[in-house]
């Protein structure tokens, strides 16, 4: 009982400015959870909505790799420790698929209207990281084929769905990105064992049906 009590202070610890303390995150999800992350390049400081990468044009400011890159990715607890006492305002981005959790994303809006159907569906979801553009509900991992034909045999699926799978990444709470605050919508609870995750064949059936047939909007984007 006292190491699950520990590794809760761990994942909720605060800084001394209030704000949570992301080492302790990240050390939860590596070496608890053995979820492979790496920290993420910064937001630009100078400019709001603005990543630090040379890329002027970046479409996810200060939420994703850069240096290290995404190979680097590691559940091992020195290398977490390293990375954000040295960084230690740096996002935290987890590595998707492989033994990773997946993740399935859409816009904001439709992804709050779209957990309430499939709470009325009885869909038992697991974590749901949010931020304010996205919301990403976690899955266990799949390969691209099995992904590749559970969509080939939809009619229909909203271009605004995204797949975080092998060779994706995510940002995870309490990360702050250009963007703004990343958040867990639907929290896991820290314990001795890494999360549950719905399968992706749950996820996509119930979020398509729920998208298409209760009236739920999702711009296509």
């Amino acid at each position: 009982m006292r190491e699950i009590l520990g590794r809760r202070r761990r994942l909720l610890s605060q800084r001394s400015d209030g704000r949570p303390e992301l080492i302790g995150a990240a050390l939860t999800y590596a070496a608890q959870w053995q979820w492979p992350v790496l920290p993420a390049v910064a937001a630009d400081p100078r400019k709001q909505g603005r990543c630090a990468c040379p890329d002027q044009e970046c479409t996810v400011p200060g939420a994703h790799p850069f240096d290290p890159g995404l190979l680097a990715a590691t559940t091992d607890e020195r290398m977490v420790r390293w990375w954000w006492n040295n960084r230690p305002a740096a996002p935290i981005v987890l590595a998707t698929g492989g033994k990773a959790p997946c993740a399935v994303s859409l816009p904001a809006l439709p992804a709050a209207r779209a957990l309430q159907a499939l709470d009325g569906m009885g869909i038992r979801l697991g974590p749901v990281v949010a931020s304010p553009t996205r919301w990403a509900i976690l899955v266990k991992p799949y390969s691209m084929e099995q992904l590749g034909e559970l969509l080939y045999a939809k009619d229909f699926v909203p271009g605004s769905l995204r797949f975080h799978g092998e060779g994706g990444y995510l940002a995870l709470p309490p990360s702050e990105t250009g963007q703004g605050e990343t958040r867990w919508e639907r929290a896991p609870l820290p314990g001795s064992a890494s999360p549950w995750l719905p399968d992706v064949e749950a996820v996509v059936d119930a979020t398509v049906e729920a998208l298409t047939r209760t009236g739920v909007s999702a711009p296509e984007f």
